[in-house]
This record gives C-alpha cells, structure tokens and sequence, in this order.
C-alpha cells in the first residue's frame, strides 16, 4: 500500500501523527490523517514509542556470508594473507553448496527487518571469483526490490597487482553493474602506491564509477596512502565520489598527522567509514565531526571465514561504537545513531530522513523514551518503512522471500 498514517509517534519527545504517501512524507502533526482523507491508506498504531530514521550499513560483506547456512568451524589465523587465503577458499566451497544470492539475499532481509534502509556491499573480485560474487549481489538486489537501496563495490580482496587478472576483472565488474571500484592497501597488500592507484582511478574514470577502498595499514605508511589518494581524487575531479574504509592509520596519529590527514579527506569530499569491529581500531568519530570529515558506519563481515561473529544489526552496530569509545551521555550516544542514519545516507548520496514533511518515508517505530536508549538497549523495532512501505514488523520481514 502505498500510503499508510503511523498514529502516536513520539518524535523529538513529542507524540504526533504522520501522514505518508508515495514514499514520501506529506504531514506531521494532528492534521496528518485529514492529509489522506481521500487516500486508501492503512494505519499503523505507534502507541508512543519512537519514530526514528532506518539506518546505513555503509560497509558489509554479503557474498562471504554463511548466514542461514550450515556451521562453520574456524581455524587459527595469524596473518591477513592467512586469513585471505582461507576466505577465497571457503568462498569457492560454499558456492558448490549454496548460491551466494541465497545467503546475501537471507542476510540483507535480516538486515532490513531490523532498520536497515540501506547497504553499500564489498562484492570479492579475484580470479579465483570471476564475476559470480558479483553476479549473485545483484540477483539478490533485484529480488527485493523497493525494500532496500543496494550499491556494489567490486571489492580486490586479494590484491591488484599480486593477483594476475584482477583489474581486468574490476573493469569488468564495472560494466557489468558495480557502482564502486574498490582497492585495498597499495603499499601494504600490492607494494606500489603508484601504480595500484593508476590501476583504481583508471577503471574509475573510463567507466564513471565511484571508488571505495579498504585501508588496515597504519602509521606513517597508512597516512601517506590516504593522503595520497586524497590529492589523487582532487587531480582526476572525484571530489564526494571516494570513500575510505577502516583507515587504521588514524589509530595514535600524532596530532599533526591527523589535521594533514583530516585536512585532505575534507578537500576531496571523502567519506570514512568504522565498523567498531572486535580489538581492531575505531575511527575517532567525534574529532573527525568536529574537523568537518563526514563519517559513516559499517557491520563488515557477517559469520564468514574472518568471523563467527557479526548479525547486520546496525542498531546493535551503534551500540559498538558508543561502547568502543567509551561515550555515554545522550548526545553522544544519540551522535552514533546520527552517524549510521544521516552519515550513511550522505555517504551514499541518499536524501537524509529526519522526520520532516517533505523528507523520504525511510523510518522505523521501536520502543524506547529516546535514540540514546535505543543504542544502548537494542530492541527490536516493531515497523520498519521503507519508501513509504512498512517491510518489516516485529523482526519479521514481510516482502516475499
């Protein structure tokens, strides 16, 4: 249906009505159901529990996922290559057992049902892939259709140039649908900051994608690359369209370090992007806002070879973040909401849903007095709208399967 009047909300701590058709909001307030006096239109009884905006997972890993499937048990790991390694196999394997549109497909539902409006995917590129990963991402995109917003990056887990034949395949992941090019660690993983980023800005710029990469080296080395592919997206004319992920090189950044690093993103419109992820390094959110960086948030992996952990509950990924940087008064903790619900949708160029007339009818109803104690104590929301739709009740997404 495509209009619906959600009664009882409480926005901003004030109990009000909304009015919603065509995906969009047309009244708050005690006048909203007259707003669709003649529209047929459901309604949907909030009882005073909290109207908020749904949330961004701007960095998750749906093909590697074994959600819905069988167990997996997990080795120890010590290395990154150790864990590249062991991840491209386990891909190969669990594609002979179960399409990879079934499980992304499985876990991006999860992800909705729980406030997720939506998730820019790292899909692996690498010889030993080809295009399936990529393949998969998109048929499962395609069959939820209006429920969330998709975007791709073709994602070189392996490496570009170490891994023969991976940038033929990322140009053509790019043609074939990716929204975003992806690289990963030009001095730590490929050895040549130069000639990785040739490879990344040149699929970029011959077929009019955007980039994102993954960034774990740290120190010196790890803010030379993130100033260099700064300075990089300016010269080629990718200002807002380069987004970095991780970035560990701001983990003990000397203060100098940090405003040249900062200073550069800023320059080129980059967004960053944390996944307060296990005892890895958390982006310092709440310097970067006031150095005017524009931060996202992601869940990353989901019980894939990396990890038995993770679930694309970005309510619970907020509660991560304030509990990583050990914050707890409400604007702080309401300031890690705001990052995975307005920092994702800049990010990823979607109109932010603040609750006004006018805005996008991407919203969830949850309990709760205020969006501090929603991060804190992660209920699950009992609607969840999307483009003026409610997909999700109780935890129970409800558009076919």
């Amino acid at each position: 249906m495509s209009a619906i009047c959600i009664t009882r909300a409480n926005i901003d701590g004030a109990v009000t009505d909304l009015a919603v058709r065509d995906g969009r909001i047309i009244a708050v307030g005690t006048d909203a159901a007259a707003a669709l006096a003649d529209t047929p239109h459901e309604t949907f009884d909030a009882a005073g529990d909290l109207a908020l905006p749904t949330l961004v997972d701007g960095h998750v890993h749906v093909d590697k996922t074994s959600w819905g499937g069988p167990w997996i048990s997990r080795e120890p790991m010590e290395t990154m290559l150790d864990f590249m390694t062991a991840d491209a196999d386990l891909q190969v394997r669990m594609r002979a057992q179960s399409p990879v549109a079934d499980r992304a497909g499985a876990l991006i539902r999860h992800a909705v049902s729980r406030g997720t409006r939506a998730m820019r995917a790292h899909v692996d590129v690498a010889p030993q892939h080809g295009l399936a990963n990529l393949e998969g991402v998109v048929q499962a995109g395609s069959e939820l259709g209006d429920a969330v917003d998709l975007q791709i990056v073709a994602f070189p887990q392996m490496g570009i140039l170490r891994e023969p034949g991976t940038a033929v395949l990322l140009r053509q992941a790019a043609e074939a649908g990716a929204d975003f090019v992806g690289g990963i660690d030009p001095i730590g993983i490929d050895g040549d900051l130069e000639a990785q980023l040739d490879l990344v800005f040149g699929i970029a710029r011959d077929t009019g994608v955007g980039i994102d990469y993954h960034l774990h080296d740290e120190g010196e080395v790890g803010a030379r690359q993130v100033i260099a592919i700064a300075e990089r997206a300016q010269r080629e004319g990718m200002e807002g369209r380069v987004t970095l992920g991780h970035v560990f090189a701001y983990e003990g950044a000397e203060p100098a370090t940090f405003d040249r690093m900062s200073r550069a993103v800023r320059d080129a419109g980059i967004a960053l992007v944390t996944v307060a992820l296990g005892g890895e390094p958390v982006l310092p959110v709440y310097a970067l806002r006031d150095a005017g960086v524009e931060v996202a948030l992601g869940s990353d992996g989901v019980r894939d070879s990396w990890s038995p952990f993770g679930n694309a509950e970005m309510i619970e990924r907020c509660h991560l973040l304030a509990y990583r940087l050990e914050v707890f008064t409400d604007a702080d903790l309401t300031h890690a909401y705001d990052i995975a619900a307005h920092g994702g949708a800049r990010m990823m160029g979607l109109d932010e849903s603040r609750l006004r007339v006018g805005d996008p009818a991407d919203l969830l109803i949850v309990p709760g007095a205020h969006s501090a104690q929603v991060v804190v104590d992660r209920p699950v929301p009992r609607a969840v709208v999307k483009a003026g739709s409610i997909v999700a009740r109780d935890g129970r997404f409800l558009l076919p399967a």
